[in-house]
């Protein structure tokens, strides 16, 4: 693996479909966290919502997340719906840096009412930064065992999930699982940024933010509260 690459995993404050609001919190944890990377959750620009309005990726209201990109030299992982130019809707992941914001990831397993209204993506995808390589999910794909194995695939650092799950410990138990489960499956970092608090439909959520090692265990993790930041490196030593 490269040189480590300092990630960090954000849980926001969400306000209900204002994407503002939302970019101007995002773009405060990007300063604050002062990481090469920072992931937020599934639709975090808008919250849970399956009604939500898509967002371009040349909206000005990315504005603020592209200036503190550029102040810092982050690239920022942002979920919200898109629509693409075919008029097919998408739960997806945007990449924004300095240069601006675009579409890098769309969810492929969608699940319950989410079919009425968006498309499967089709294939998985890697964001190679700074030569290490991460493979993405949103939310359900990271319950899927077949999408991290076809990702990991493709050759991966790192599976890197922005997810929502629901509030109470057997949401919380789930969502650890998951991520000790990659990350022994196929011997890679795991980085994952859940919602904290309301997000969209959602009145809770469960938090807990984090990072995991190769070795399944957690190097750091946030706890349920909104607004919550932590940070590792990924490549560096996993603490005994």
């Amino acid at each position: 693996m490269p040189a480590p690459l300092t990630v960090a995993v954000a849980q926001p404050v969400c306000e209900h479909l204002d994407v503002a609001a939302n970019a101007a919190a995002h773009a405060e944890a990007i300063r604050d966290a002062k990481a090469r990377l920072i992931v937020f959750p599934e639709m975090s620009l808008t919250g849970y919502d399956l009604a939500a309005p898509t967002v371009s990726p040349d909206d000005a209201r990315l504005r603020p997340i592209v200036s503190a990109c550029r102040t810092t030299g982050a690239t920022a992982l942002v979920g919200a719906p898109v629509r693409e130019a075919d008029g097919r809707e998408y739960i997806a992941v945007l990449a924004v840096t300095e240069e601006g914001a675009r579409v890098v990831y769309r969810k492929m397993w969608l699940h319950g009412e989410e079919f009425d209204r968006f498309a499967p993506g089709e294939k998985p995808q890697v964001l190679v930064i700074d030569g290490v390589r991460l493979g993405l999910a949103v939310c359900y794909d990271a319950a899927v065992p077949e999408h991290a194995a076809e990702t990991a695939a493709l050759g991966i650092d790192a599976y890197v999930a922005g997810t929502l799950y629901g509030a109470g410990p057997e949401s919380a138990a789930r969502r650890d699982g998951h991520m000790r489960e990659r990350a022994l499956a196929h011997g890679v970092w795991v980085v994952l940024a859940t919602s904290a608090g309301a997000s969209g439909t959602y009145p809770e959520t469960s938090g807990g933010s984090g990072v995991w090692g190769p070795d399944g265990a957690a190097v750091v993790q946030a706890g349920p509260e909104p607004g919550a930041v932590v940070s590792a490196a990924l490549g560096g030593a996993v603490p005994a």
